[in-house]
């Protein structure tokens, strides 16, 4: 009987493409940062940065005090935050994986090494579904070129195809202190300055295709009373044409989830199906304004101009940083077959 080896880790190589298989979709995920960018970031700074791995070991105690994530062995700036998103979507990408025949491609805008990847026909010519995380500091400036866009809307022309946009929270966006600190209390995560605003370069994406959203605040959800399992989603399954929430009656509990704010009045261009109720014991001015649930899932269907479909929800859904549950394994499921 032979020995199932298992596989080594590969690093900074180019992608091996992978060949359509009928019914087996084939998932990338890409970064929207410059890693340079952010892992180069003045720690001085008190905002706009991600947390230096030894930020996250001292707010996390002990978690993080065991050998594989000392300095011997892990970078401990902001370098190595960084990673720890990286690893944190292993487990999304082995379901993915398994469920689909096909490994999960894995790009950034520029890379450790310094190499600039646009999405262009390098990305997209063996990707059904492509995940866009936006994880890239506002005051980075990353924007979505032409050539990108034009990429993109060419290969939305594709049946099947899938965009999965995932712009991140947007904390403290006003000049206001009070405000800031206000949004600050009501979130209560201490590695998360006063301001943290994200995703420069899929708000420029949406913006070229027409996507009527916008990432608002960074809010708290709510939990079951008594207890600290996540409040159940506010779901819309008669809309949910794909089944994307078949069996789906959570996400995961991440304390500063996006609003994803609608901006037309077109219920069919764009299809609210899942709400996430917010924590009201702790103010926010979201919640000072009458609402108790932040826009969790966007779907846009099929169009005239494009054959794909268009999804809009937290990247940190994909992630293990924040638990997982098997209600956020089955969301992956159902995105990576439907």
């Amino acid at each position: 009987m032979s020995k199932l080896i298992p596989v080594g880790r590969t690093y900074n190589q180019n992608h091996v493409p992978r060949k359509y298989t009928p019914g087996k979709r084939r998932l990338s995920i890409y970064w929207t940062w410059s890693y340079p960018w952010e892992s180069n970031r003045d720690v001085t700074e008190m905002d706009n940065r991600f947390s230096t791995m030894t930020e996250v070991r001292r707010t996390a105690w002990p978690n993080y005090e065991t050998p594989e994530w000392l300095a011997a062995q892990f970078l401990q700036g902001i370098a190595g935050t960084l990673e720890l998103f990286h690893r944190s979507t292993i487990a999304f990408q082995e379901l993915a994986g398994e469920a689909t025949g096909h490994p999960v491609a894995v790009y950034q805008r520029i890379d450790q090494a310094g190499y600039k990847l646009t999405i262009d026909e390098r990305i997209l010519a063996d990707t059904d579904t492509l995940l866009v995380f936006g994880l890239d500091h506002l005051v980075s400036e990353q924007d979505a070129e032409q050539a990108e866009v034009e990429a993109i809307k060419e290969w939305l022309k594709r049946e099947d195809t899938c965009l999965l946009l995932a712009p991140h929270h947007d904390v403290g966006f006003t000049k206001d202190m009070k405000q800031r600190q206000l949004e600050y209390t009501h979130h209560g995560d201490p590695l998360v300055p006063r301001q943290q605003r994200f995703s420069q370069y899929t708000r420029s994406l949406m913006k070229a295709l027409e996507v009527p959203v916008i990432n608002q605040y960074g809010l708290r959800p709510a939990l079951v009373p008594g207890t600290q399992e996540i409040a159940p989603l506010t779901t819309y399954r008669d809309l949910d044409e794909l089944g994307l929430f078949k069996d789906v009656p959570t996400l995961n509990f991440h304390p500063h989830l996006p609003h994803y704010a609608l901006t037309t009045e077109d219920k069919k261009a764009a299809v609210l199906l899942a709400r996430q109720p917010v924590d009201l014991a702790r103010p926010h001015p979201f919640t000072e304004a009458g609402n108790k649930e932040l826009n969790a899932f966007i779907w846009m269907p099929p169009s005239n101009k494009r054959a794909g479909n268009i999804v809009l929800v937290d990247s940190t859904n994909f992630t293990t940083l924040f638990g997982g549950t098997d209600s956020l394994k089955q969301l992956w499921r159902n995105l990576a077959t439907m």
